[in-house]
């Protein structure tokens, strides 16, 4: 999201994080700032963490690079955030999927479609009332599927289940 309307979804995401009562912040180095890869958005409110990896699109599918997405799982692994790629089209809100839930393609790049985003992404409010700890739809089957998906090794796996 190097461009300037990328940028002010990033800013306006962190607002909106900082309404519902998350400490919040604008990663300085995503866009290529620093040689290490970083998620666009921290955010937390004591009780969960969030690394996040925000993109934006007019109407047009969102795609991340498979790179994208295995820096995000192995950020928030090693920072102990849980990793989430924020999606917002024109005209909608913003809507959340930990990256097991998120389509990869043939190519290994994974993509949102907007009607997929309607349907079946999270909302902000429930960031709030994440519970994947207590075994939710993004517990353990979902650290499963990235297994299965090749995003995380079963190494990474076992730490996060552990």
């Amino acid at each position: 999201m190097a461009n300037a309307k990328g940028d002010r979804r990033e800013r306006e995401l962190v607002n909106k994080l900082d309404e519902e009562g998350f400490a919040v912040m604008r990663a300085p180095a995503s866009g290529g700032a620093t040689q290490r890869e970083l998620p666009d958005v921290l955010a937390g409110n004591g009780d969960v963490f969030y690394a996040i990896e925000a993109k934006s699109s007019s109407g047009d599918p969102i795609y991340l690079s498979g790179e994208e997405v295995e820096a995000l799982v192995y950020f928030s692994q090693n920072f102990g955030a849980k990793p989430k790629i924020g999606v917002r089209f024109d005209r909608e809100d913003w809507y959340f999927f930990h990256p097991a839930d998120v389509h990869q393609t043939d190519g290994g790049n994974y993509r949102v479609k907007k009607e997929t985003a309607l349907e079946e992404g999270d909302p902000m409010v429930a960031l709030q009332a994440d519970d994947e700890d207590e075994g939710s739809e993004h517990g353990i089957g979902d650290v499963l599927n990235a297994v299965a998906e090749g995003i995380l090794s079963v190494e990474e796996a076992e730490e996060m289940l552990g």
